[in-house]
């Protein structure tokens, strides 16, 4: 069942369901995406130690990735992106992109903000310096930037805020999604809105409702993983998650473990995004098919002449041992980086994709 998106040039592709769960298809100009589908995230314009050659390839074979408006536009800046063509031209990725709209970063990274209902005015993490971002400044970096799919300037409450905080923080993204809507976009640069509203179930139907009627091209849930609780999270998308428009890409931002996106996937998600695969590796944390993480620091694996995961396709588990990857990381060599992370990617990778196989095998054809 396919069903045309606001923007020219989109569809979304509904193959089949099983429950909650759906495998689909997003038409995009620069690329189909298959969905379920997990983002490996390029905060500042490289998803880190990797080549966008290994990222295309398989086994990893990534259909989009994610870019981060508040440290592009931070560093290298909008002089430099506006030179280069965009953030495809300045690191050589020719499949679609996705970025955020900087919201959550200058709610939790910047070191002073200062928010009203106009916009956040903050200090750069980075040299102090002082900045102004709004919902039409936002969406003018991402035009800039020329991403695939923008994210509207929303508001990310933390996970104990009160309801008075929540209420707030609801009308101000449901305004910023309106005007963050009508800014001027890249050319066919779809837009998605964000619904908040914490844990509490009434406020996200709410919120749901609001920025549903804006007809944006895809919609995400925000707010979640934010220190609220996993069994929190995880009743808030079995709550809300399929009572998002069918007819439209559903997004989970920023979560998350191998599990939650098995629960999310049940819940009727379809995209998704997180650093965990990218930082876990660097800091010594593999995935494996079995479930069991391996700790590559411990002695364990000092004399370990097998791979991280027999059953994964990936360079790294086909030519290196635990052995050597203990010695790359206690020695700190730059290879470890790359080689732990091009597994834990391969990981997710195949995780989402098994999940879509057995939709597709077991599930209803929509």
């Amino acid at each position: 069942m396919l069903h045309k998106l606001p923007t020219p040039g989109w569809s979304f592709e509904l193959l089949a369901t099983l429950g909650h769960a759906r495998a689909g298809i997003l038409h995009t100009p620069r690329g189909d995406i298959e969905t379920p589908v997990f983002m490996p995230v390029g905060t500042a314009g490289s998803v880190k130690a990797m080549t966008a050659d290994e990222l295309r390839a398989p086994p990893i074979d990534a259909k989009i990735i994610l870019g981060n408006t508040y440290h592009l536009y931070l560093r290298p800046g909008l002089e430099v992106m506006e030179h280069v063509g965009g953030l495809h031209a300045l690191a050589a990725w020719d499949r679609p992109i996705l970025t955020d709209s900087g919201g959550f970063q200058v709610f939790s990274l910047a070191k002073l903000n200062e928010i009203d209902d106009d916009g956040v005015t903050f200090r750069s993490h980075i040299d102090g310096s002082k900045h102004r971002l709004t919902p039409e400044v936002s969406m003018n970096i991402q035009r800039i930037l020329g991403s695939d799919i923008a994210m509207c300037f929303d508001q990310c409450p933390p996970g104990d805020a009160t309801a008075e905080v929540h209420e707030v923080a609801l009308r101000r993204t449901t305004q910023w999604a309106e005007r963050s809507r009508l800014a001027p976009h890249a050319p066919g640069q779809a837009v998605f809105g964000i619904i908040q509203g914490g844990i509490d179930t009434e406020r996200r139907k709410r919120h749901l409702a609001e920025i549903t009627a804006l007809d944006f091209d895809g919609h995400a849930l925000g707010g979640l993983a934010v220190g609220e609780g996993i069994a929190e999270t995880y009743r808030i998308l079995d709550e809300i998650a399929h009572l998002m428009p069918a007819e439209r890409p559903r997004y989970l931002m920023g979560v998350g473990t191998p599990n939650d996106l098995t629960k999310a996937v049940a819940a009727g998600i379809d995209m998704f995004d997180c650093v965990m695969p990218t930082r876990n590796a660097r800091n010594g944390y593999l995935f494996t098919q079995s479930g069991k993480r391996v700790n590559i620091p411990n002695a364990a694996n000092r004399m370990d002449t097998g791979p991280i995961d027999p059953e994964c396709p990936c360079h790294t588990c086909r030519t290196h041992s635990r052995a050597y990857l203990r010695h790359l990381y206690q020695a700190k060599e730059i290879l470890y980086a790359r080689l732990a992370t091009l597994h834990n990617l391969t990981f997710y990778a195949r995780h989402v994709r098994a999940m879509r196989d057995r939709i597709l095998a077991e599930g209803e054809r929509a």
